[in-house]
């Protein structure tokens, strides 16, 4: 699963004058430079100095854990999943919103089925349907929770979980997986052509890809360890991806001890980077504590992805930049807490990316909408 559970609607807003538009008095002109100052003063609040990636940032929601937004293929609308309680549910769902909408005042329509707990959307290549993982099937009720392990942090990985494909409408029209365990994190190739997906199918976590209905499996990774959060390069020829793979005695019998229990522990994770076939497999950072959430740059020659290398006691994450050949690593966020799951629009134009700042000291984690610039 590639999430874990770590305000005021802010838009920026352009003038566009039409210049067949009545002349307004000094007193309505000095009132509408007064109030776009604000709203600018406001958008440039949620940027941190050193951000000079960011243009611009826009807030989307307004509590709860958000997170996981991914774009259309026409960049219209995002799929994100939310825990929010405010809206009526009690562990991940789905969620459907368009581009410019905010979510401070309203609930997104819900386009998963509201049962069991779901993870990891995607859109399909024709903007009408998307693929995503849920374990209703086994149980209508959020599955438990896993308690830590030793103090550590653990994800499960429900052996419910299977992907399945739905329309907008939040109606289900295809079950992709049907095999015992673990099959989710399914991401979509810009070809529209292939899903990459995580699966212990094998005994492990590894990658697979299959074609958009669910035939053709093909497995891509082969090494112990949890392989997952995986993303197609912008041209589908690679893939990015985290991993955590044990190395010594004691790690492997740690991790296989979990896996047996469907957890894994992603306190130490780095990024690898393969062919979308599994070959020339390598591996990108080597930074220590947990390197994550990865995401190609438009350009395909860059890596844009979450870590917290930096830290001495696990936070905070920042989102760091680095070349495709682990050079000109840049540190592109300056948060204290948390800053994740970066995504770029098919067009570059936009991030979208989850984060604590503007919470109020509250844990809400939120999603950001960023104008980008190189």
């Amino acid at each position: 699963m590639r999430i874990f559970a770590l305000l005021l609607t802010i838009v920026l807003i352009f003038s566009c004058k039409n210049p067949s538009e009545e002349k307004k008095t000094d007193t309505e002109n000095t009132a509408t430079e007064t109030s776009e100052n604000e709203i600018s003063n406001q958008a440039n609040s949620l940027i941190y100095p050193e951000e000079k990636h960011f243009k611009s940032i826009r807030q989307v929601t307004f509590g709860g854990d958000n997170a996981e937004a991914y774009w259309s293929f026409d960049d219209k609308q995002l799929v994100f999943q939310s825990n929010y309680e405010d809206w009526g549910v009690g562990c991940d769902q789905m969620f459907l919103m368009n581009n410019d909408e905010t979510f401070k005042d309203k609930q997104p329509p819900m386009i998963s089925t509201g049962k069991g707990r779901t993870t990891c959307s995607y859109f399909m290549p024709d903007n009408k349907h998307i693929v995503y993982a849920s374990t209703h099937l086994k149980d209508d009720a959020c599955p438990e929770a896993p308690i830590r392990n030793n103090g550590k942090y653990v994800w499960p990985v429900y052996d419910s979980f299977d992907i399945f494909a739905a329309d907008l409408e939040g109606n289900i029209t295809a079950q992709l997986t049907d095999r015992p365990g673990y099959d989710a994190e399914p991401t979509v190739s810009p070809k529209g052509d292939k899903i990459v997906f995580t699966s212990d199918r094998s005994g492990d976590l590894e990658l697979y890809t299959m074609n958009l209905d669910g035939s053709e499996v093909n497995q891509i990774t082969d090494e112990l360890g949890y392989d997952g959060g995986a993303f197609f390069s912008p041209d589908g020829s690679k893939l990015i991806f985290r991993s955590s793979r044990p190395k010594t005695d004691a790690e492997v019998k740690e991790y296989k001890d979990l896996l047996a229990k469907d957890l894994v522990q992603p306190t130490e994770m780095e990024l690898y980077i393969c062919n979308a076939d599994g070959s020339d497999l390598r591996q990108l950072t080597n930074l220590g504590n947990a390197n994550w959430a990865p995401f190609f740059h438009p350009s395909g020659e860059k890596v844009l992805f979450s870590s917290n290398f930096e830290a001495e006691r696990g936070f905070p994450f920042n989102l760091y930049l680095i070349d495709i050949d682990g050079k000109n690593l840049e540190r592109v966020t300056h948060g204290e807490t948390f800053d994740a799951f970066p995504v770029f629009s098919n067009d570059g134009k936009k991030l979208v990316f989850s984060s604590n700042r503007n919470n109020g000291g509250t844990r809400d984690t939120n999603l950001f909408i960023a104008e980008w610039q190189d």
